[in-house]
């Protein structure tokens, strides 16, 4: 995928150019001293201002006390609240303009973020798209991943490798802009990605390899699959609803258009009534998508424009972790 716009955005007020590395952990007490020190090392070596900041979110180990001798700001939730809580705590805590967001088990390459980091003045979000055997995990697992990358693909109308890699840089107020509607779950990373690629933000993929994980997964799939369906059916009726009810048209009409053939074979006054409500229905979908639409249109934040977008590179500058 290639942009047009260049160099280093402006900043807000309450941000200055580098980046936060936002580590959400839970319960990973074995890997994420390690994770932060490499986190650390590799970010050291880009000459890049930055912070690296462990959200440990309510975790019953010594999670937190990992963290803190690894060398991270560490901030500490009285309990669960969630993958995307704990995110969403350490954006709001970010004092750079982009964010660097990775796990604590392990499984992510820490020496890539250098790679992620190189295109992020000129993309808003740079994803690291998993590849290899330990990604695709298990035989179980990999349908229902297909089936998400589909439904998403469906919302956003746009190829997308890894839908909820957990390696990704973007920009700070990307993810402030659109917090009402990331999920504070599991579904962060999907949902972010939602709301750039269908309000017009410019995401670029990069292959990565995948690790085996220090510890054990905390996804669920009994639980998390059915969130995950209902945050991305929630997200296209937020961010595309004229697509959804055309849907709901279409598959109307092809029963509409079933019903009168029928009607026309057995002159039956209750296939007629049903078909004449079949048709009535599709006026009904359209206009309900357009109406849906126009509310979009009027309500939900878009990217800003390219011409707003470009700016001239700055000097970089170096601020020690603290």
């Amino acid at each position: 995928m290639t942009t047009s716009h260049t160099g280093t955005p402006p900043t807000t007020p309450d941000l200055i150019y580098g980046f936060s590395v936002v580590v959400p952990a839970y319960n990973e007490g074995l890997a994420v001293g390690d994770v932060v020190r490499r986190i650390i090392e590799t970010m050291t070596s880009t000459g890049q201002p930055f912070e690296v900041i462990v959200v440990d979110d309510g975790s019953s180990d010594e999670t937190a006390i990992g963290a803190a001798g690894g060398g991270a700001m560490v901030i500490s939730h009285p309990q669960n609240a969630g993958y995307g809580a704990a995110l969403k705590t350490g954006i709001t805590r970010a004092r750079f303009d982009h964010i660097v967001i990775t796990d604590a088990d392990g499984t992510y390459p820490i020496d890539r973020i250098p790679d992620l980091m190189a295109h992020a003045d000129r993309f808003d979000m740079v994803v690291g798209a998993r590849t290899g055997a330990n990604y695709r995990e298990s035989w179980f697992k990999e349908p229902a991943r297909i089936i998400l990358g589909a439904m998403v693909q469906w919302v956003t109308g746009t190829a997308i490798p890894d839908v909820n890699s957990g390696l990704r840089v973007f920009r700070t107020t990307l993810a402030r802009q659109y917090f009402h509607v990331i999920s504070q779950g599991y579904s962060f990373t999907t949902t972010i990605t939602l709301a750039a690629l269908s309000n017009g933000y410019f995401v670029k993929y990069l292959p990565i390899a995948y690790h085996r994980r220090v510890g054990s997964s905390k996804v669920r799939l009994a639980r998390d699959i059915p969130r995950t369906t209902q945050i991305v059916l929630q997200a296209c009726v937020y961010y595309n609803p004229i697509k959804l009810f055309l849907t709901f048209a279409v598959g109307t009409a092809i029963l509409a258009v079933i019903s009168w053939a029928l009607y026309l074979l057995t002159e039956s006054l209750p296939v007629g009534i049903t078909a004449g409500l079949l048709t009535v229905s599709v006026i009904h979908f359209i206009a309900l998508g357009m109406l849906a639409d126009l509310i979009r249109v009027r309500n939900v934040p878009r990217a800003p424009t390219l011409t707003s977008h470009a700016s001239s590179a700055t000097t970089s500058h170096t601020i020690a972790p603290d």
